[in-house]
C-alpha cells in the first residue's frame, strides 16, 4: 500500500474504533501507527488490539507501527467532606497531609513528595487548569497557597505543577506492569508520559533494552529547561499540546510546538504533533476551519506524524478524522510552499560518512529530480538519518528485521519493506531497482539512489551511495 503523504498519521483506539474490522477501516483510510493509551486499556486486553492490529498487518502485507502510550504518575487531590467545596478568589486555601475529608479552607494532597518539593511563589493548578492557587507558605506536611482564580472542586481532582520539579520517577508501579505487557506483547515504540528530565527516559530505555524504541511525551514545562539533553537522549518525541497548554500559558505553547519540532529534527529524532487536532470532528463529522489549520501548520513544519487521540478512540467519526488529516497533510505537501519552508529548516550534516551520504542523496534527489531513495538499513538509522534531510523523494527502507520496519512507520517520508539483507552490491542494486518498480515508485527508464552499508548487516555503517537505472529485466522480476 503506497501513500501518496510523507507525514505519517497516528490514531488512537478505543471504544469507537477497537473492534478488528475498524482497525483495518482506519488502516485503509491511511493510519501508519496505532496509539494504545494505557491510561484506558486495561493492560490484560493489550495482547489481543497488538494480535488484532499484527493480522491486518500480515493480510496487508505492510508493516505497521504500535505505539504503546504509558500513564504516568497522575497527582490527585484527596476528598471533601460534602463532595466538593466552593473556593472563592483571594482566600487562603491550605494543601496537607492530615486525610481528613477537606472543605472550603483545605484538602488533603496524598503527595508528600509535593508538599515537601513546594515552594514559596511556586503555581498549583486543579481540575485541568481551572482553579489557580499561589504557594505563600510551606513546611514539610504543609503548603498554604493564596485563590488567584477560584471555583468549584470536587473530590480527587487532577494537580498540575508547572514551577515544581517533583521528585519522582516517571514511571509508576502501573507503568512498570504496563511497559512489560507493552514490550511481551510486541510494541514498537514507547510513550513516557509527563518526562521532566532526561533521566525519566533513561529509566524507560534501561528496561525496554532495545526491545523498543522510547518517546518522550513533552508535556511539563519543566522538560523545556532540558529539552536539548532529552531529545538527545530519547528515540522519538511527542509534542502533548493538552497538558502544556494547561501548565504554561496558552499563547506560549504554538512557540515551544516550533521549538520541539525543530529540535527533533536537528537531532534526526521523529516527532508526533498531538492533542486536538481535529477536536470537534469527536462529535461533528467535519473540523472547523482553525483545526485544519492547525493540523496543517504542523505538516509545514516538517513534523513526522499527526496525531488522533478522543477523534478516534471515542468519536462519532473515526474514520472521517483519519480521512480528514491525510487529505490535510497530502494537499499541503503539494504547496511549493511546503518545500521552501522545509529546505530553510534544513539541519547541517554530522561529520560522518553517513550524514555526508545522507545529505549527498538529498542533492542527487533534486539534481536529478527522483522519486525514490532506496536505503538497505538494519537498524533503522541510515533511514532516519535520510529522513532527517527531508528530500523531495520517497525513502524505501529495505530491511530484514520486520521489527525495524515497524517501527520506521512512524518516520517521515519513510515506506519500510520487510526483505532479506544484500549478499553484494549488484545484489543490492538489482533488488533495490525491482522493489522501486514493484511498488510502484519508479518505471522503466527511471534512476533511482540507492543507499547501504558495507559489510552489509553492520548497523550505522553507512558508506556507499549508488545511481541505479531501471532497466526491463528489473520490471519483469518484480
Amino acid at each position: 500500500m503506497k501513500r501518496s503523504r510523507r507525514t505519517k498519521i497516528v490514531a488512537t483506539l478505543g471504544p469507537a474504533s477497537d473492534s478488528p474490522e475498524m482497525i483495518e477501516r482506519l488502516f485503509r483510510a491511511g493510519v501508519d501507527v496505532f496509539r494504545l493509551n494505557m491510561s484506558h486499556l486495561p493492560r490484560e486486553k493489550l495482547p489481543e488490539k497488538v494480535e488484532a492490529i499484527r493480522t491486518i498487518e500480515r493480510e496487508a502485507k505492510r508493516p505497521i507501527g504500535i505505539l504503546v502510550d504509558l500513564q504516568g504518575p497522575k497527582l490527585r487531590l484527596g476528598t471533601f467532606a460534602e463532595g466538593a467545596a466552593m473556593i472563592e478568589a483571594g482566600a487562603t486555601f491550605v494543601l496537607d497531609g492530615d486525610p481528613t475529608p477537606g472543605d472550603a479552607a483545605r484538602c488533603h494532597l496524598p503527595h508528600p513528595e509535593i508538599l515537601e518539593a513546594l515552594e514559596p511563589g511556586h503555581a498549583i493548578l486543579l481540575d485541568d487548569g481551572k482553579l489557580r492557587l499561589t504557594v505563600v507558605e510551606t513546611s514539610h506536611d504543609r503548603a498554604v497557597t493564596r485563590v488567584e482564580v477560584g471555583g468549584r472542586i470536587s473530590n480527587r481532582k487532577g494537580v498540575s505543577l508547572p514551577h515544581t520539579v517533583i521528585p519522582v520517577p516517571a514511571m509508576t508501579d502501573k507503568d512498570r506492569a504496563d511497559l512489560d505487557a507493552g514490550l511481551n506483547a510486541g510494541a514498537d515504540w514507547i510513550a513516557v508520559s509527563f518526562v521532566q528530565r532526561p533521566e525519566d527516559v533513561a529509566e524507560v530505555k534501561k528496561v525496554c533494552a532495545g526491545r523498543a524504541l522510547v518517546m518522550a511525551k513533552i508535556e511539563k514545562p519543566q522538560a523545556l529547561a532540558r529539552l536539548d539533553e532529552i531529545i538527545e537522549i530519547s528515540d522519538g518525541l511527542m509534542v502533548a499540546r493538552g497538558d502544556l497548554g494547561v501548565e504554561m500559558p496558552l499563547e506560549q505553547v504554538p512557540g515551544v510546538q516550533k521549538r520541539i519540532t525543530r529540535g527533533a529534527r536537528r537531532y534526526g529524532k521523529p516527532v508526533v504533533v498531538a492533542t486536538q487536532m481535529l477536536e470537534s470532528m469527536i462529535t461533528a463529522p467535519v473540523p472547523t476551519r482553525a483545526e485544519v489549520s492547525d493540523v496543517a501548520t504542523a505538516v509545514y513544519e516538517g513534523a513526522d506524524a499527526v496525531m488522533l487521540s478522543a477523534e478516534s478512540a471515542s468519536g462519532a467519526h473515526p474514520i472521517g478524522a483519519v480521512e480528514t488529516m491525510n487529505r490535510i497533510a497530502e494537499q499541503v505537501e503539494r504547496d511549493a510552499i511546503y518545500w521552501s519552508i522545509i529546505r530553510a529548516q534544513s539541519a547541517t550534516p554530522d561529520e560522518t560518512a553517513a550524514d555526508a551520504i545522507a545529505a549527498a542523496a538529498h542533492q542527487m534527489v533534486d539534481a536529478l529530480s527522483l522519486d525514490a531513495i532506496m536505503a538497505w538499513t538494519n537498524s533503522g538509522s541510515t533511514a532516519l538519518r535520510l529522513s532527517r534531510e527531508r528530500p523531495n523523494a520517497t525513502v524505501i527502507a529495505l530491511t530484514p528485521r520486520r521489527e525495524t520496519a515497524r517501527r520506521l512507520a512512524l518516520a517521515w517520508g519513510t515506506h519500510p519493506i520487510v526483505t532479506k539483507d544484500a549478499s553484494d552490491v549488484d545484489d543490492m542494486s538489482f533488488r533495490a531497482a525491482k522493489f522501486a518498480v514493484r511498488e510502484k515508485f519508479a518505471a522503466v527508464g527511471d534512476r533511482v539512489i540507492v543507499v547501504a552499508g558495507l559489510p552489509f548487516g553492520t548497523p550505522g555503517a553507512t558508506n556507499l551511495v549508488r545511481l541505479t537505472f531501471i532497466t526491463r529485466e528489473h520490471a519483469e522480476k518484480a
